[in-house]
Parts: structure tokens; C-alpha cells; sequence
């Protein structure tokens, strides 16, 4: 069965430009975003069992996916006649300088929770509102949520989130009958309303031709395993392994969903698993794109891990060098001329070698040698990929020479000015993103009947926790000024840590 794709004709998706859409994506997307994933997580390959040769060297059992960018003379084993630095295998360094880069960025992004604050009308509204949404992003992940989808948008350059409705209106009010409770009871526990991030992956945008910010349709696309295995013929399974046939497969489904501001499609093997309006959205996509760094007249974002390549694989290339310039220099060796088979001499400490031959000698090469070129090259490899990072060791709490009095906020602010800087400037794309999929969230609450909201009351803003850590005491000293000029006492006990009970209490 083909899919039904006549209630998306007025965005101009039919048959024909969904299989454009998929087969570019796999042809061209998909490609180049597993080689920034596989760049990040460099995930052990495994080639061969603990203890066993391959036929090129007696290698580990893994191998890693960042040895795609050294050069061929390290990777591939070749002869005297083409490059006599090849006679022998060559020992391969990885040492991934992004994965721990990222980390410390999504770290400085979503170290402390977030607090999403309405600006609605009235006070009973706005309580309503923020309670409603910290139960639905609590419960769709929490801070886990964040991470994810910060991760996701470092590695990738952008995310998108999708706002669903689980349960009609319906279904949700009997859920509250059954259990005795007021609708808000039950959306603090399991709420009709969940958030999820899309991998860049599985999203495809399907962009409006007039404007390039605009988006007339989305679709999810990936492929899953079960828990079945594939049909395998004739041959049962229990005979399988009785004839010799290879052991059969997980069985793998096609997962499609089409998305518009009118329709939600879900398929399975494009076979129709659901087809539903989605009148809540008020013409717009229940979609929500967040760029990691805005990137003009791009739908996707700049990505953290695509500057850094060129750099690590030659960090990569360099390392491999020097761990073999080691294996070769770090011993010396003795040439022997005149004093008869060297298997019938000794060296070590103490020993006299005597000879009637006039003419022998002994001479010595090998041994370490210092090379301060080379020292140079890995500082200025790591420099520059401190400097495109925005990210110095320092964040990750190593301190490497003098760098002034830390015990100061304000010299490790100094210190940190890129990384600060930049989760600066990704705190508004992500800002604008999270307060989008609030609005969403609350219309879909409005729609439900759960919690009525007009447009103008869904606006919400993101208060974002410092991300270094503070001194208690000048912490102290910042709320009594704030309580002198007037600040509300229940907010500045939040921002403190406090949360207020029901009574008022702390």
C-alpha cells in the first residue's frame, strides 16, 4: 500500500518529490551527519578477537572510526619500493579531542536546571502556566531532555523537537474520573502531552519554496529492528543451524511519519498506522527547529564537531608519527666490525670487549633524541582547536601553568571568556526554540480543555542558571540586595535553591 499523500497536495508533497526528499537525504544528508557522529563518539569497531593476529598485524580486537583521516602511509602496509617508512606496521594514536569539547559545552549549556517563567496576564495564570510546563518537560525527560537534545545539536549543528498529543481529550477527562482527580492533578504525573527530539538523522525538513524560514511539511523517516526475526523461507529456524545456514535476522520495519500544520501521517512499511488533523496548531507545525549556532539563510545550524576534523586528524597523524619515531629511537643499537658473530658477544654494564684486530670497532646510534619541533606542533595543533572550540582545558578542570588567582570569580570569567561567550549566544537560539515549544505545549493543553490559555498568555521567557559555580557567601549578599530594591522574597528563595511548600514555608 502506497502512501496517502493527497491531504498534503496544497504543501506540494506527492509521490514523486517524497521519494526526491528520501532518496536525497540518504544519498546526501545522511552521509555526511554519521561522519560528524562518528567523529564525536569514535566508538570501538571491533576487527578480531583479543589475542589474535590479522593479516597485517598483531593487532588490537578494535579499531576506531577517526583512522578514516590518517593518511594512507599509516594505515595501509606497503614495501620499501613505495615508502621504506612502511616496512613494518605501523602503531596508530587516536586521541579524540572533541568528544570531552562537546561535553564541557552542553555541560556549561545545561549544567543547572532551567526555569521556564510566564509572562502572562494575571498571577493565577501565569502559576498555572509554569506549573503546567515544568510537569510536561519533567515528564518528557527533564534535564535528561536537555542534554539530548543539546548534544544532538553540537554534534549536528541543529535539532528540531516535535510537541505530540497522546490521548484525546477525551480519553483524558475519563482517565481523571477514573482516578478522582482535577485535570491539572493528573498533568503532573502523566500528561496527554509529551516532547521529543528528533534525531537530524530520521528529520527531514520540507522547506516553503517562497521563504526558506518557513517549513510546509516535516517527515520522520528510519528504519527500526524487532524483537521477531525475518521471515527465512522454507528452512524453519530450528533447522537452520542443523544445515549449516547462516542464522537469520532481526526482522526491520520502515517507520514514516508526514507531518503538516492540517494533517499528522504515521506509517509502518507504508502501511497506514494513523491519520489524524491537528486543528490544535492554528496552522503551524507542531515542529520546533533549534539551531546550535545560527547559521544565515541555512536551515541547519553550524555544527561543533565539523572544524575541528581537519585538526584532529592531524593531531591523529602526528601522534601516530611520534609513537613510532619513539618505538624506533627509544633503544640503541651496537654495529660490531671486526670482533667476530655478535651472538657470541655480551653488552651490559661493566663488560670489556678485547680484541687483536686493529681495524674493529664498535659504534652506537639510536636512542631518544629530543625533538622541539615537534613538542611545538602538538602545542599549536591543541591552541587552534582551543581557539575554534572556544573550550581550554580549564573548563574540564585541568589547570596547566600559571594562570592567576582562580579563587576570583572574575579571573576565571577572564579566563573562560570564549566558552561563556558562546553559551551566551546559544542560549538565545535555544531560548527561542524551548519558549516555541512551550507555546506549542500550552496550545495543546488549550485545545485538550485542560488548562484555557489565549495567545497572548503563552508567551514564556527562560531564566538561565549561571554556569559557573558561585560563592555562597556573595550569593547571600546578592539576594539581601535584591530584597532591599524590592524583589519578590518567593523568587529570590528560588533562585537560592529554596523551593516554597504549600504554606508558604521554605
Amino acid at each position: 500500500m502506497a502512501y496517502r499523500l493527497q491531504a498534503f497536495s496544497d504543501v506540494g508533497l506527492n509521490e514523486a518529490s517524497l521519494a526526491l526528499a528520501l532518496r536525497e537525504h540518504e544519498t546526501r544528508t545522511l552521509p555526511r551527519l554519521e561522519r560528524l557522529w562518528t567523529y564525536y563518539r569514535n566508538a570501538l569497531e571491533p576487527v578480531a578477537r583479543a589475542g589474535t593476529t590479522t593479516g597485517t598485524s598483531s593487532a588490537r580486537w578494535y579499531s576506531q572510526p577517526q583512522e578514516v583521516g590518517l593518511p594512507s602511509r599509516l594505515t595501509r602496509p606497503g614495501n620499501a619500493a613505495s615508502d621504506d617508512r612502511l616496512r613494518s606496521p605501523r602503531e596508530l594514536v587516536i586521541e579524540n579531542d572533541i568528544a570531552w569539547r562537546l561535553h564541557a559545552m552542553v555541560d556549561f549549556l545545561f549544567a543547572k536546571p532551567i526555569r521556564f517563567i510566564s509572562t502572562a496576564r494575571t498571577p493565577a495564570i501565569r502559576k498555572a502556566v509554569e506549573s503546567a510546563l515544568d510537569a510536561i518537560w519533567e515528564t518528557s525527560g527533564g534535564i535528561s531532555l536537555f542534554t539530548d537534545l543539546s548534544l544532538l545539536a553540537h554534534v549536528f549543528g541543529h535539532v528540531d523537537l516535535l510537541v505530540r498529543i497522546t490521548e484525546t481529550a477525551t480519553d483524558f477527562r475519563r482517565r481523571a474520573r477514573m482516578h478522582n482527580a482535577q485535570p491539572l492533578d493528573i498533568l503532573r504525573t502523566s500528561p496527554p502531552v509529551r516532547i521529543e527530539v528528533i534525531d537530524p538523522r530520521r528529520g527531514m525538513p520540507i522547506s516553503d519554496t517562497s521563504d526558506f524560514r518557513r517549513l510546509s511539511a516535516y517527515i520522520i523517516h528510519f528504519q527500526r529492528e524487532e524483537h521477531a526475526p525475518e521471515n527465512s523461507g522454507p528452512v524453519p529456524g530450528f533447522l537452520r543451524s542443523l544445515i549449516g545456514a547462516p542464522p537469520g535476522r532481526r526482522k526491520r520495519t520502515t517507520h514514516t511519519e508526514i507531518i503538516s500544520a492540517d494533517f499528522h501521517h504515521t506509517y509502518e512499511n507504508e502501511r497506514v498506522l494513523s491519520a489524524e488533523e491537528t486543528p490544535w496548531t492554528h496552522g503551524r507545525l507542531p515542529i520546533v527547529h533549534i539551531q546550535n549556532v545560527s547559521q544565515p539563510f541555512h536551515y541547519s545550524g553550524i555544527s561543533e564537531v565539523e572544524p575541528l576534523i581537519p585538526l584532529q586528524d592531524e593531531l591523529n597523524t602526528r601522534l601516530s608519527d611520534r609513537a613510532y619515531r619513539l618505538a624506533m629511537q627509544s633503544f640503541k643499537m651496537y654495529l660490531f666490525k671486526g670482533l667476530g658473530s655478535p651472538d657470541s658477544l655480551a653488552i651490559g654494564p661493566g663488560v670489556m670487549i678485547t680484541t687483536d684486530d686493529t681495524q674493529a670497532s664498535i659504534q652506537t646510534f639510536g636512542g631518544d633524541a629530543e625533538a622541539p619541533s615537534e613538542d611545538a606542533h602538538f602545542e599549536a595543533i591543541r591552541n587552534a582547536l582551543d581557539k575554534l572550540s572556544g573550550v581550554p582545558p580549564l573548563a574540564t578542570g585541568v589547570v596547566q601553568g600559571k594562570v592567576g588567582n582562580l579563587s576570583s570569580a572574575m579571573a576565571l570569567r577572564v579566563t573562560l571568556m570564549g566558552l561563556l561567550s558562546r553559551t551566551a549566544r546559544k542560549q538565545v537560539t535555544y531560548g527561542r526554540g524551548l519558549a516555541e515549544a512551550s507555546r506549542l505545549i500550552l496550545a495543546a493543553l488549550d485545545h485538550l480543555d485542560i488548562l484555557k490559555t489565549d495567545e497572548i498568555d503563552r508567551a514564556v521567557r527562560i531564566d538561565w542558571p549561571d554556569p559557573l559555580p558561585t560563592d555562597d557567601r556573595e550569593q547571600t549578599q546578592t539576594a539581601e540586595t535584591k530584597l532591599r530594591i524590592g524583589v519578590d522574597k518567593q523568587r529570590v528563595l528560588e533562585e537560592l535553591g529554596y523551593t516554597p511548600t504549600d504554606d508558604g514555608a521554605v
